[in-house]
């Protein structure tokens, strides 16, 4: 297997949200009592897979913020994750670069967050040496802060949520009659990935350029905080890099010199890796999401990216 190619996806513009006109009247008069002035400027954020509103808002005498809202009608899944998002960034600890929570507010099925509106922009794609040295240096210091788990940050367990998303190749082997030795060996691995994600720091879970700002100061920051668990310190660091590997860096070099890819068990990050290969290529095949019609080609890339890598680390290449 080979390394992918750049997915044609346009990035920056990958969401479809609803805009600031689209939200109703009553909230849009909510958040702006509780900005304290009126909203003279909108910018849609396109980045991500998520339908939610997200964007940054202008308001009284120039002054800013970041709002993102769900309907709990439209969008359960988002709304519900926004709350995660709410009890989890106060707890996060001083050495955590997430963009400050100023408020939330819950009224007529729609949840609403405010944040810090964090002057930049997210890493550039394909990733640019520099931004992708710069995140992985700062992915370095945030898991010192989180490792091990801070005591008043509560998450549960990633192994006892990710169970529901590994699972494919083994079922694959189980429909085909008879199944090649590539599908035996991915099921094998896979059995293991709940296990190799055992560990005692809190990971953000879903660590994608999409989630970052590079800021103009030239900070980094991880935003969406949206599905924290507690469970080996590199994980975030592997899937940082499958998208890496896609965009064409030798990724297990990078993992292997990275401080918290130095010390991995080579047997649990292949696990893992299997596991993922899996979630992602099950997902592609489902049917295509109106709210997000980006995503399935997204999840079809990563697949090829993940097993790619996977098949350099097992000898599958030469």
């Amino acid at each position: 297997m080979t390394a992918p190619h750049a997915p044609d996806l346009p990035y920056g513009a990958t969401a479809q949200r609803p805009l600031w006109p689209d939200l109703p009247e009553a909230i849009q008069t909510r958040i702006e009592e509780r900005l304290g002035g009126k909203v003279v400027a909108v910018a849609s954020q396109g980045s991500g897979f998520t339908p939610g509103f997200a964007s940054r808002l202008v308001y009284g005498r120039g002054q800013r913020a970041f709002v993102k809202a769900a309907s709990e009608t439209a969008s359960p899944s988002v709304a519900d994750s926004y709350r995660v998002e709410a009890r989890t960034v106060p707890s996060l600890p001083a050495g955590v670069p997430a963009p400050a929570l100023r408020w939330t507010l819950e009224e007529d099925g729609w949840v609403v967050l405010c944040f810090d509106d964090v002057p930049g922009r997210p890493p550039m794609r394909p990733w640019q040496p520099r931004e992708l040295t710069d995140v992985l240096t700062a992915l370095t210091d945030m898991a010192q802060a989180l490792t091990p788990a801070p005591a008043g940050l509560v998450v549960p367990e990633i192994r006892d949520w990710m169970g529901e998303d590994f699972g494919y190749w083994d079922q694959l082997r189980s429909e085909l009659p008879d199944p090649d030795r590539q599908v035996a060996e991915l099921a094998a691995l896979e059995s293991g990935a709940l296990d190799g994600l055992r560990g005692d720091a809190v990971v953000h879970c879903d660590l994608r350029d999409d989630n970052l700002i590079i800021g103009d100061d030239g900070r980094v920051w991880v935003c969406d905080w949206n599905w924290p668990s507690r469970g080996a310190p590199w994980f975030d660091l592997l899937t940082l890099l499958i998208s890496a590997r896609g965009d064409g860096y030798d990724a297990d070099a990078l993992f292997a010199v990275h401080p918290l890819g130095a010390g991995a068990d080579p047997d649990a990050v292949d696990a893992v890796l299997a596991g993922l290969s899996g979630y992602f290529t099950g997902a592609s095949l489902q049917p295509a999401v109106s709210g997000s019609p980006h995503l399935r080609t997204h999840q079809a890339w990563c697949a090829q990216a993940t097993l790619s890598w996977l098949a350099v680390r097992r000898g599958w290449v030469g």
